[in-house]
């Protein structure tokens, strides 16, 4: 009986000792990260011979492929990715640098606009008028 308890009680400790060790690693994980880091792009090693290409703004022809639900979170990254770019631009000019790639901004811009386009037609071509101005409305509230 006291073998059974020992044993038992050590296998406990030793599995919560575990436990309690995998949630603090994971705590630590969660803390280190923060949410204003998504307001910075990460560091990249700049290699002098190969330039970093960014892609293009959206094409509306390619928009207008997306569902409602597709668009709703392809604007939402936009609008993050532009946060981004603008905190990092008005940083570095607060610290007389250049901004790296200034022509990434006006892709985002471009591709938002083009995704209020889209929603908009679309917003049009509804034949209830109810749903068509309720449409309307949550575009202009992008």
């Amino acid at each position: 009986m006291f073998m059974r308890r020992f044993i038992g009680g050590t296998l406990f400790a030793a599995a919560k000792s575990e436990a309690s060790a995998s949630t603090t690693a994971a705590a630590a994980a969660t803390s280190a990260r923060n949410p204003l880091e998504e307001f910075f792009e990460a560091d990249r090693i700049m290699d002098e011979d190969k330039p970093v290409v960014y892609g293009r703004s959206w094409k509306a022809s390619e928009l207008r492929l997306k569902s409602w639900d597709d668009l709703n979170k392809l604007w939402y990254v936009l609008l993050k990715e532009k946060n981004m770019l603008m905190t990092q631009r008005q940083m570095l000019h607060s610290q007389n640098l250049r901004f790296p790639n200034p022509e990434r901004l006006p892709k985002v811009r471009k591709s938002m606009c083009r995704i209020k386009h889209v929603l908009t037609e679309r917003a049009i071509e509804e034949p209830d008028p109810r749903r068509s101005a309720e449409m309307k409305r949550m575009i202009n509230a992008l």
